[in-house]
């Protein structure tokens, strides 16, 4: 149960008022959650796990994967990559979908469109016939799956509004955005695991397709709305969200919200190049592909601690606004730290700390920006608000992977080289990075500055059912006597 009340309420303009203020009024104003919030949740984080497992599926696996597709490492790249590729223009028509027709219809499509795309992706013929479409299948299954991914990723903060208690949304929101990487770590430790050879592709495939479609079936038959038979808390039963293209007028007016939608959006694109570059700038140094994949896991499983214990503290305290302003702070020190020590030979430790700090303090901030933009946006859509960050971020993820590759030198063969092809000097690409990290942290930390408007509407209708409680005993009263 979850009281709506403030303790802090001033009584002295009614004495009756302040009778009211006990055991009994509290009762009055508590606001019912209903256990089967857990199982929403619970699916919601099978999705977004199952979801990044396919999405990664092939590349800790690039040469197996090649090998068994008689495809070259390009073609595989693209088995991934069409995830960013579809989901930018199918994210704005998710935003509509989730805000419009519901949480309920967008998950079970979200859902079946995830299973059927784990499922394609083991059809076809075998590899090496004479009319053999088996990558063309493979890239079928994928890309429905990438469709899936908008559907899923964008409902962390929609469900958390709907189903869960003010002072449990942060940590909701958390847990589901975090089921995403989780799924990211998994697929680089299963998938090498599991297809040590080229003919163990096959039963990899087959091993991704089966929570795909254990998270179906519990979607379809166990959620059956959108939304509790009664609101968790006062904004979810006052909840006036906009329409969609009203919606995103008023955000494109909204200057914090821009201000958050520009840094954090250069975030993710910074996160994503050093998840994707992460190999190819250790390799020039000596470090080993081993090692490479040691520093990502680091990066992410330290970045999904950082989140659970962000998400517990603001839920208790409600300051999302110095969380994340302290927390960006650190990551620019840690992206400053990186493109030094990135650079040097034999400092495996340091290297690994400054990943393991840079995922704890960077990565973990996602699903609290998440509720921030809510809560400067309120009364837009969550998915809207939600929604226009990961579109910048992927946006800018694909900029910014463009310009730090063309940065990149080539240089000569040097011996300390584990690189599978020619090294590459990432030197400047390094200093740009911890450039762009470092500005956008200050745009950020000096002009980010708002009112946590939902939290406000919610203490605005708390009041106002106290007042009319209170009208109400106040009419009892004078009719008994």
């Amino acid at each position: 149960m979850e009281s709506g009340e403030d303790d802090n309420v001033d009584s002295s303009s009614s004495p009756l008022l302040a009778s009211l203020r006990n055991d009994e009024l509290k009762k009055l104003l508590r606001f019912k959650v209903y256990k089967r919030r857990w199982f929403v949740l619970l699916v919601l984080c099978l999705l977004n796990c199952s979801n990044a497992t396919l999405w990664l599926t092939f590349a800790p696996v690039a040469d197996q994967s090649a090998e068994y597709l008689q495809a070259t490492l390009m073609d595989i790249n693209w088995l991934s990559l069409v995830y960013m590729v579809v989901s930018i223009p199918l994210s704005f028509a998710t935003t509509w979908l989730l805000d419009t027709v519901g949480l309920r219809v967008t998950l079970i499509l979200g859902s079946w469109l995830n299973m059927f795309g784990s499922i394609t992706r083991i059809m076809g013929g075998p590899p090496g016939a004479v009319f053999s479409i088996h990558y063309a299948v493979v890239m079928l299954g994928q890309t429905l799956a990438a469709v899936a991914q908008p559907l899923i990723i964008f409902t962390p903060t929609k469900m958390a509004a709907l189903w869960f208690p003010d002072h449990q949304r942060a940590t909701a929101n958390t847990i589901a955005s975090m089921a995403n990487p989780l799924g990211i770590l998994m697929a680089n430790l299963v998938s090498p695991a599991i297809a040590h050879t080229s003919d163990r592709i096959p039963v990899l495939m087959l091993a991704y397709s089966i929570p795909a479609c254990v998270a179906c079936f519990l979607a379809t038959v166990g959620i059956r709305s959108s939304a509790p038979p009664t609101p968790p808390s006062a904004s979810a039963e006052f909840s006036t969200s906009e329409p969609f293209v009203q919606g995103v007028k008023l955000l494109l007016k909204n200057r914090a919200y821009l201000v958050l939608l520009l840094c954090f959006g250069s975030g993710v694109g910074v996160f994503t190049c050093f998840s994707t570059l992460l190999d190819q700038i250790l390799c020039a140094q000596g470090y080993t592909n081993d090692f490479a994949g040691l520093c990502a896991a680091l990066f992410i499983a330290f970045g999904i601690v950082g989140a659970g214990l962000l998400g517990l503290y603001v839920d208790k305290t409600k300051r999302f606004t110095e969380a994340i302003k302290i927390n960006m702070a650190i990551s620019a020190l840690a992206a400053i730290a990186f493109s030094v020590v990135c650079l040097m030979q034999q400092q495996s430790i340091a290297v690994a700390t400054v990943c393991s700090l840079f995922g704890f303090f960077g990565f973990s901030i996602y699903p609290v920006v998440m509720e921030l933009s809510v809560e400067c946006s309120y009364p837009v859509g969550e998915a809207t608000s939600a929604g226009l960050i990961f579109i910048s971020g992927q946006i800018l993820s694909i900029v910014y992977i463009v310009i730090l590759q063309s940065l990149a030198i080539p240089v000569a063969d040097s011996p300390r080289s584990t690189c599978g092809i020619a090294p590459q000097s990432w030197k400047v690409s390094m200093m740009v990075l911890a450039v762009l990290t470092t500005v956008f942290t200050c745009v950020f930390i000096i002009f980010f500055r708002t009112r946590y408007k939902r939290l406000e509407a919610e203490e605005d209708a708390t009041y106002g059912r106290m007042r009319d409680t209170a009208a109400d005993a106040s009419t009892k009263t004078i009719a008994d006597t």
